[in-house]
């Protein structure tokens, strides 16, 4: 068992769904770690089949890891279910190399997609979303909750079990005061200041990396470091786009998104000499219904202007991270893609139906800039938008004060979070 002294596994962040949000915690979490403890031995659960191997091509070194199929399923014979991981680990591993790799792991660091540990999504997703958690605790494996947001609960009956679990954890982290206060609440007499913290969102530390494929034009002229235009990226969510009905009934819009987002783009264009470009953040297959890709397509073609373009689904989390961090002003509805921008120094906006939203802007002094559909009418929301456009030079400025804090608070929780897993205090190789 010495050589998994440092195996390390990271839930809650699969690489392989497409959401390149998720991607992001997946890449900040396992490079974070890796240069903390080197011979750590890094695994992540994805929705793969069996052990494969993956390859994280940062600079200077690349960074090796595991992956590890785990789903929640009916097909109970298929080794890779949860239920099958869990009975075998119950049984000290029974043959099964998922159930070993979680019987000798170090620790367990579980972000529950950023901001999945909710009930929300239904109690499938629930089911899944814990079931890392589950078995950490039950074979006494240390579980660290990385910065996350908890709740909303609908349900008492799922919110006690979400308590449990986070009373449970080595540490737990929330990635905002509005979360941390839900994290206060779920623990009550059993709150530590010690082990349970406040802190930002993984993707903070996401490293930006120069795309491999090349950036078509006319984007690439447009974001050259010689250009003189300016460019304001807009990131338009396939999940709300295409269903207007889901968008009113489930998630409580009162403006109307597409002539939110239309209208925004019409209004850079008449406002001032800009070109825009329309950024995916969720990159699924043609016809999906979360696809990024086909809305931002589908507003291009509505809006009509050769001074719109699409950026193409060629590029990971941390190319278009890089992407980003070259645009004059941003606007997204995905919230990592405004951690993108916002880790990088760009001006933004969010169009934004969730608190957690709120709650990482206003971790970096720019709560002003988040406009909510659901409590605004389109004219509202539209007015809200075209004013942070308006201010980008102002909230650039504040942003540059602020930043620099968020980012160091960052990584002195990726050293706390490195200590539990056996690195040094102070965050030097182990």
């Amino acid at each position: 068992m010495s050589d998994l002294r440092h195996r390390i596994i990271v839930a809650g962040a699969a690489p392989d769904t497409g959401n390149l949000g998720v991607s992001a915690l997946f890449e900040s979490t396992l490079t974070g770690v890796a240069r903390r403890i080197p011979d750590a031995r890094l695994a992540v659960l994805d929705h793969g089949r069996g052990i494969r191997p993956g390859r994280i091509p940062s600079l200077p070194i690349p960074v090796d890891y595991e992956c590890i199929g785990a789903s929640l399923s009916r097909r109970l014979y298929r080794p890779d279910t949860w239920f099958r991981i869990r009975l075998a680990a119950r049984l000290g591993g029974l043959g099964n190399a998922a159930a070993r790799r979680f019987l000798g792991a170090r620790a367990i660091l579980d972000v529950s997609g950023g901001d999945s540990f909710t009930d929300l999504y239904g109690p499938w997703r629930f089911e899944a979303i814990v079931r890392p958690k589950q078995i950490a605790l039950e074979h006494g494996v240390p579980l660290v909750l990385l910065p996350q947001t908890y709740g909303p609960f609908k349900d008492p009956a799922y919110a006690e079990r979400a308590a449990t679990f986070v009373r449970g954890a080595a540490m737990a982290w929330a990635r905002d005061e509005r979360s941390y206060a839900v994290l206060k609440e779920l623990l009550g007499a059993d709150f530590d200041p010690v082990r349970h913290r406040c802190g930002v969102d993984m993707a903070f530390l996401l490293v930006p990396r120069e795309p491999t494929a090349a950036i078509p034009e006319p984007i690439a002229g447009w974001i050259a470091a010689d250009s003189a235009v300016e460019v304001a990226g807009i990131n338009v969510s396939g999940l709300i786009h295409h269903d207007p009905d889901k968008a009113r009934d489930h998630y409580g819009f009162r403006a109307d998104y597409r002539a939110v987002v239309d209208g925004l783009v019409q209004a850079i264009l008449e406002t001032a000499d800009t070109r825009v470009v329309l950024v995916p953040h969720v990159i699924t297959p043609p016809g999906h219904y979360e696809s990024d890709v086909e809305a931002c397509r589908q507003v291009a073609e509505r809006v009509g202007d050769d001074r719109v373009a699409v950026l193409p689904d060629a590029y990971d989390q941390a190319e278009i991270k890089n992407i980003i961090s070259r645009l004059d002003w941003f606007c997204g509805t995905r919230m990592h893609s405004t951690i993108a921008a916002l880790s990088t120094g760009v001006p933004t906006a969010a169009i934004a139906y969730s608190p957690k939203t709120l709650g990482v802007f206003e971790t970096c002094g720019q709560g002003r800039h988040v406009i909510d559909p659901r409590a605004l009418e389109t004219r509202a929301v539209l007015a809200g938008l075209i004013g942070s456009f308006t201010m980008r030079g102002s909230a650039r400025a504040s942003l540059a004060e602020s930043l620099p804090a968020v980012l160091a608070g960052a990584e002195e929780q990726m050293d706390a979070v490195a200590a539990v897993c056996g690195a040094p205090a102070d965050g030097a190789p182990a």
